[in-house]
């Protein structure tokens, strides 16, 4: 009786963001939004893509515990930033729009099935997708109004997005709440397919 209680909030919560994100999937594709600090901390949050993502890390950091839930939300924005010079400077990378649908995908997977590699593993397929969320994030930097300030937004965005998983990861240290995260992968994953499926224009 307590499984089927325990998955219902995570299955409305598919749904929701499912709803929510229907129509504009990707903010990064939008234009006219880098701005300064303000509009490159709102930027993550905005896409559904990137902000699904970023918290995954945040949780499967916490479902392996020291030292990965404080390793991989610190490879992420390093790694971020790196994609964000490569935007910044034109250095082409090839399916971004796959890439940042894929890590959704990916590290909901993750997430769901609490998978537990080695730790480098872990931080390589963190790192692997950060460079292509920092790639959107810095082909928008030439534009920006001020872009020092837009880059340090989206950074401290990512950050608390990261800490946020960490957060809700917290709940694994009760039955039920490890029952609960692994809901949370499996929003993330049905979302990621979703994404994936748009990036493919399937939909």
């Amino acid at each position: 009786m307590n499984k089927p209680t325990a998955l219902q909030p995570a299955t409305l919560l598919t749904f929701l963001l499912l709803t929510l994100c229907a129509g504009q999937a990707q903010a990064h594709a939008e234009t006219g939004v880098a701005g300064g600090l303000i509009s490159g901390f709102l930027h993550p949050l905005l896409g559904l893509d990137h902000l699904v993502a970023m918290v995954a890390v945040g949780l499967w950091g916490a479902q392996l515990q020291k030292p990965a839930i404080w390793l991989l939300p610190i490879t992420f924005p390093l790694l971020m930033a790196m994609g964000a010079v490569l935007g910044l400077f034109g250095v082409p990378v090839p399916g971004i729009e796959v890439g940042i649908a894929l890590s959704a995908l990916i590290l909901g997977l993750m997430v769901l099935f609490s998978v537990r590699p080695p730790l480098v593993v872990a931080a390589v397929i963190v790192g692997f997708f950060a460079i292509f969320h920092g790639h959107a994030h810095g082909t928008e930097l030439p534009d920006a109004a001020n872009p020092l300030a837009y880059g340090v937004g989206f950074v401290v965005s990512t950050g608390l997005l990261h800490l946020a998983g960490i957060v809700l990861g917290v709940l694994t240290l009760w039955p039920a709440g490890v029952r609960a995260v692994k809901g949370l992968g499996g929003c993330i994953t049905a979302l990621g397919v979703y994404f994936s499926v748009a990036s493919f224009g399937w939909l």
